[in-house]
């Protein structure tokens, strides 16, 4: 990173462990999405959908898993060792969203078979995150400016 792009995440950083919690509950929802029959799977999936389209929109500090995190979680953890800049995973959910609209768009083609590969492949990069602090998509975000 950057002494720049340093500075600024330190400023508007956020706690790394808020877009962790947020996993932890995007690995519930998209389960639910697994599991549920028809229609109940779609309804879950465009909650999903809109929670991605939330965070990739507006940032991950104003998504509904932010305000959780801050207002029951944060307050009863130590301070982090460091803040994280928000852009990575916001990137990460930009690249769930597009799964999720996969996913969408398959179950109202009637096309579950594809729904539900698209929704366990960002099932498996929610448990990732949620589990062993692994984003994926932030990942992917700092590969593609290294290179770009």
């Amino acid at each position: 990173m950057s002494e720049t792009s340093s500075q600024t995440a330190t400023q508007t950083g956020i706690d790394p462990r808020g877009p962790q919690f947020a996993a932890a509950l995007t690995v519930v929802v998209l389960i639910l999405a697994l599991l549920l029959p028809q229609p109940w799977a779609l309804l879950v999936t465009v909650i999903q959908t809109v929670l991605f389209a939330i965070g990739t929109g507006l940032g991950v500090q104003r998504t509904p898993h932010a305000w959780l995190f801050k207002k029951f979680v944060r307050p009863r953890l130590s301070a982090p060792d460091e803040l994280e800049d928000p852009a990575p995973p916001r990137f990460a959910q930009g690249v769930g969203l597009v799964f999720v609209l996969v996913a969408l768009v398959a179950y109202v083609l009637g096309a579950t078979l594809v729904a539900q590969i698209a929704l366990g492949l960002a099932l498996v990069a929610a448990v990732l995150n949620a589990v062993f602090r692994f984003c994926l998509g932030c990942e992917i975000y700092l590969l593609i400016r290294r290179f770009a």
